[in-house]
């Protein structure tokens, strides 16, 4: 982003350095001409009037001085030579060099100005453009800073939930490793400790090495013998595990089928019980109808036996009537 500032800003320079360097080559030729011409020239012209005017002969110093005012435009050509090479100069080095090679104080005075004139508009063209490039590269800046900052914020969050995740899985292998260093260690201590192991020691003492090779092999074979006789161990656990697994399974049967056979005998119960309940309710039925007919021929006993008391009382102060049978009703079982 710098360098393509710079060069954006150099050539930008470089134009507006030129077009101030023709404008100042204008305005000194102007100044020249309107100078050199304006004094030299017309003092030239008028002496030279003046002699004539006078009557008298021009001297050949006169026309020598007329020769050089005609020579005078030759001159003015070379300064504006000599001016425009001084103006393109690329440095201030070259540009002094030119200057030192000029003889007239004027020109060099005029070259000076100009020169510290287009230095002083080229530096506040230059702060002003390094000024807004300053702020551009700066806001650039900021906006690139916020970017890398999101960037970064995401990528330590990707890299915190991967090494966490690494992490985890790490602890599971070395927890896994640590158990299988326990098993192996318990089965070293074990081989030590075995009875295979003492045996073979003493037959190394009691008949010498059979050398190293077969030392190596021989603990090798102990260490494969412990791994199958814990095997069969475990082997062994397991059966005494399933066959425990097996009776208990069978003991569930028998429960199982006894607690079936305990569920028929009480849904037979169950059915004689029903059954019993539908007939107690039909006598019950029954006995309430019998019971409602009792009841019906007990109030109409009542109702004979007051109109009986009620004739005894009445008997002398009323007629006598007919007396009628009673049919007592009975009630059929």
């Amino acid at each position: 982003m710098g360098c393509r500032h710079s060069k954006v800003r150099g050539r930008i320079c470089k134009k507006k350095r030129k077009s101030k360097v023709k404008e100042e080559e204008k305005k000194t030729v102007k100044e020249v001409n309107n100078h050199q011409d304006g004094g030299d020239r017309q003092k030239t012209v008028k002496e030279v009037n003046n002699r004539q005017d006078g009557g008298g002969k021009v001297p050949l110093e006169e026309l020598n001085v007329g020769l050089e005012t005609e020579k005078q435009p030759g001159q003015y050509a070379w300064q504006l030579k000599i001016l425009r090479e001084v103006l393109s100069a690329s440095g201030t080095q070259e540009r002094e060099e030119l200057l030192k090679e000029t003889t007239q104080g004027e020109l060099c005075a005029l070259v000076h100005n100009i020169t510290e004139k287009v230095k002083t508009e080229t530096a506040a063209d230059l702060t002003v453009l390094h000024g807004e490039a300053s702020q551009r590269t700066t806001e650039q800046h900021e906006r690139q800073l916020e970017e890398l900052q999101g960037i970064h914020s995401e990528e330590t969050t990707r890299l915190t939930a991967t090494h966490q995740a690494a992490e985890k899985v790490l602890k599971d292998e070395i927890e896994e490793l640590t158990a299988e260093l326990h098993v192996y260690n318990e089965l070293k201590k074990r081989v030590e400790e075995s009875t295979f192991k003492k045996d073979l020691q003493r037959n190394i003492q009691a008949h010498g090495s059979p050398g190293p090779f077969w030392e190596r092999e021989q603990e090798s074979l102990l260490f494969v013998i412990e791994m199958k006789r814990e095997r069969i161990q475990e082997q062994g656990n397991k059966l005494l595990q399933m066959q425990a697994l097996v009776e208990k399974n069978l003991s569930l049967e028998d429960q199982v089928i006894n607690v079936l056979q305990q569920n028929e005998d009480l849904r037979v119960r169950i059915d004689n019980h029903q059954s019993l309940v539908q007939q107690l309710s039909k006598e019950h039925q029954d006995l309430q109808g019998a019971l409602d007919r009792q009841t019906g021929l007990s109030q109409r006993l009542t109702q004979e036996k007051e109109q009986l008391m009620f004739k005894l009382k009445h008997r002398d102060s009323c007629p006598t009537f007919p007396s009628f049978p009673i049919v007592s009703e009975v009630s059929p079982s």
